[in-house]
């Protein structure tokens, strides 16, 4: 649902420029931009009429048309239609958000994100940190990411999708609740797809370098060549990311005569390390297929712990790691029968570490206190661990046009996963590993969907139905330290539906339902084996989702173009995981039945000549414990803790062309959000002036952009500064985070 941010060619209306849809970061197009004409189009006008079909793949290019999709003679714009307008206009449930503007600032992908309606993200520190993504008061494992139609820890970047360098991203789609059947998923409360290999034209590169406060560095790097008489494609991309994250902190330390006093003091055990990459190879474009490519990557990561969940406890010596690489094969095809298929699969190898051996306590200045009576600062022992886990997967999508606007789409996604590790510190003590026994999970998400155009095309309708398949095959460890063969298989069905009609060529109203399962994920069942114990006993959880919306996309000559988008939403959920933190470490419970009402509306407004452009957007959302009994049966009828209930996002760009040569321009971006106080317990625990809460905060974040372009050659220049202010600013249990973040950003396209 949301703002689309798109004017849809009519012959009543003439075609505006295209603008992103999250309206909170919506760029403003240049005059001088000097875009390549589109494949399938001449001197940029579609050679044919040009209709979504892009929920029957993951690939939205233009390439994506099936003959019996095309209908007969139609008004031609001479504005051809992006795969991302395309995706915004079906009947999905979702926003689709452009990230050519967000790729020049100094954000991160959470922070980008976190401007859209509805989503509030927050991380537990500096870059590398554990994030916390919520999409329509539904938040975790709810909510799935996807890089490409691959799960994201499938994809080589790491399991924090914030981590994932927005510059090799080429737009974002965020599906509240109802998740199309194509990703072959269990998301619970919505999915985001970031797509980074749509356009496969062409040979291009780019690099961009961002340095910044705190020492931070982010380097990226992407290239391609299609070589067009052969069909022969090759691309590779990489990253590297570096930070101490040694940001100043607010905390309590003891004084010369034993008292607790208020101190200012930079972190000291908190670094951050990142790299990885990946080459994808083969063939597109031909009789036989429209794409074969095989892709090979990998990735690592390190980082040191400073604290526990809650920055009670301190350390100096706790480090984490984590490693993968695998490869994938995707084949997609149309054929003249008007079937069309897309499939992917692949294997990842995954390693986790957690090395905690020291035999000092620290205090905030980083001095060793006192000597440990053993080593380990985060219990009363060593920790030596590692966990491997060995992943094969599948996503496969068939599609059939039985009949002039009638589809029918299935979808088919197993997945495979074993687990093994030790606790070397353990060994050496002669005790019972229980990272040692047998943990496998097979999962099957399948579903059969049909889409009904009519009316023109004004009316889109989506049914679907899925299946859902768990198998737990593990040796559970019992209290006398013994295993034990565990077996359990969950079976649930689910439904939904999407509607999307199209009152005028300004006005669109979108209705969606899906009654969704998900089931509980292997870092979830199994722990992580850093962070996260284990917990055999989860069951799926289930939630019924409702989304309500209208979108108002109004372009004139004279006072520039508005647009608006209201959306309300439900969600009815029961035995909902939800992750609980407790000395240091987290475990997940099935403990509640929840109940989610809220509304989210967008506006904006871009000035003639497309010069200035504004933009805002506001959610309100009330999720309340439903639990009549178990663990939070007393708090029955409460707010959730660690929830806001009001989110605030606006925006304002100003846009200057021909500054100094022809085909440059000049841009400032302001950014601001608000996250209204929220309470880091139940609400009726405590007395109210003692009760522990988050505050209330406002960032500002303001950039500078320079882009000059000369023949084929793109570069930018960006001062940014996020936390403009040096507001204090918090995530969701408290942890405190960075406050002012100054950085120069550098990019250069070829």
């Amino acid at each position: 649902m949301g703002d689309t941010g798109v004017q849809e060619a009519s012959p009543e209306s003439p075609p505006a420029a295209p603008a992103e849809a999250n309206s909170s970061a919506r760029p403003v197009p240049s005059s001088n931009d000097n875009t390549e004409p589109q494949q399938g189009t001449t001197d940029g006008v579609p050679t044919v009429s040009e209709t979504d079909i892009g929920a029957a793949t993951d690939s939205d290019s233009e390439e994506n048309l099936l003959p019996s999709y095309a209908i007969d003679a139609v008004e031609v714009s001479a504005e051809a239609e992006s795969a991302a307008e395309r995706r915004q206009k079906s009947a999905e449930a979702v926003q689709v958000i452009e990230t050519q503007q967000l790729q020049r600032e100094a954000v991160d992908l959470g922070q980008a994100l976190a401007r859209t309606q509805g989503v509030g993200f927050r991380r537990a520190g500096g870059l590398g940190s554990t994030g916390r993504l919520t999409l329509a008061g539904l938040s975790d494992d709810q909510v799935r990411f996807f890089i490409d139609g691959v799960p994201l820890e499938f994809a080589g970047f790491g399991p924090e999708f914030a981590n994932v360098p927005v510059n090799l991203v080429q737009r974002m789609e965020v599906y509240q609740g109802v998740v199309p059947t194509r990703f072959g998923s269990d998301a619970l409360g919505g999915a985001i797809q970031l797509v980074t290999a749509d356009d496969v034209e062409g040979t291009r590169a780019s690099v961009s370098y961002e340095y910044g406060s705190f020492s931070t560095h982010r380097l990226t790097l992407s290239g391609q060549h299609l070589d067009e008489t052969r069909g022969l494609f090759v691309r590779a991309n990489g990253f590297f990311d570096d930070t101490p994250n040694n940001y100043l902190v607010d905390v309590q330390v003891t004084d010369t005569s034993g008292r607790e006093a208020d101190a200012r003091l930079p972190r000291f055990h908190d670094a951050y390390r990142a790299a990885g990459g990946g080459v994808e190879a083969g063939f597109v474009n031909q009789p036989w297929a429209r794409r074969l490519l095989l892709r090979a990557y990998a990735s690592t990561s390190a980082k040191e712990i400073q604290h526990d969940t809650t920055m009670k406890a301190r350390y100096g010596e706790v480090d984490s790691g984590s490693a993968s690489a695998g490869g994938t094969l995707r084949f997609e095809h149309v054929w003249s029968s008007g079937i069309v298929a897309d499939a992917v699969g692949g294997y990842v190898y995954r390693r986790a570490t957690l090395e905690d051996l020291g035999m000092c306590a620290y205090d905030w200045y980083g001095r060793c206190v006192r000597e440990l009576p053993q080593p380990g600062e985060m219990e009363s022992r060593a920790i030596d661990r590692n966990v491997n886990q060995h992943t094969a997967f599948a996503r496969i999508n068939l599609g059939w046009s039985p009949a002039e606007n009638h589809d029918v789409r299935l979808s088919i996604a197993p997945t495979w996963v074993s687990r093994s590790g030790e606790d070397r510190a353990l060994r050496e003590r002669g005790e019972l590993d229980p990272l040692s026994g047998k943990r496998d999970i097979t999962t099957l998400v399948a579903g059969l969907e049909y889409q009904y155009d009519a009316f023109d095309g004004r009316l889109e309708n989506i049914a679907f139905v899925k299946e859902y398949i768990q198998h737990l095959s593990v040796d559970r460890l019992l209290p006398s330290n013994e295993f034990t063969p565990f077996r359990r298989t969950n079976q649930r069905p689910g439904i939904g539906d999407s509607l999307r009609f199209r009152f005028t060529p300004e006005l669109t109203g979108k209705a969606s339902y899906e009654w969704a399962t998900r089931q509980p994920r292997p870092d979830e069942i199994f722990g992580d084996g850093i962070l996260v114990s284990d917990n055999l006993d989860l069951v799926p959880e289930t939630s019924h989702n409702v989304n309500l919306g209208l979108t108002l996309d109004l372009p004139t000559e004279t006072t520039g173009s508005f647009r608006g988008s209201v959306m309300g939403f439900g969600r009815i959920a029961d035995q909902l995981i939800v992750r609980l933190g407790e000395l240091g470490y987290f475990t997940y419970q099935n403990v509640l039945a929840a109940r989610v009402l809220g509304v989210t509306g967008s506006a904006g407004w871009t000035s003639p000549k497309q010069l200035f452009a504004l933009d805002g957007n506001v959610t309100w959302q009330d999720i309340r414990n439903r639990s009549d009994g178990g663990p939070f049966g007393e708090f029955n009828g409460q707010r959730i803790p660690n929830q806001p209930h009001l989110l605030a996002n606006a925006s304002a760009r100003f846009q200057l062309g021909s500054v100094v040569t022809p085909n440059d321009e000049l841009s400032v971006a302001w950014n601001t959000r608000y996250v209204h106080e929220f309470f880091r317990a139940w609400e009726d625990l405590g007395q109210s002036d003692t009760k522990d809460v988050v505050e209330a905060q406002l960032l500002h974040a303001v950039a500078l952009t320079y882009v000059l372009r000369s023949g084929g050659t793109t570069l930018s220049w960006t001062l940014d500064v996020q936390n403009l202010t040096n507001a204090r600013a918090f995530d969701f249990f408290g942890v405190q985070r960075p406050g002012r973040i100054v950085s120069a950003k550098w990019i250069a396209e070829f």
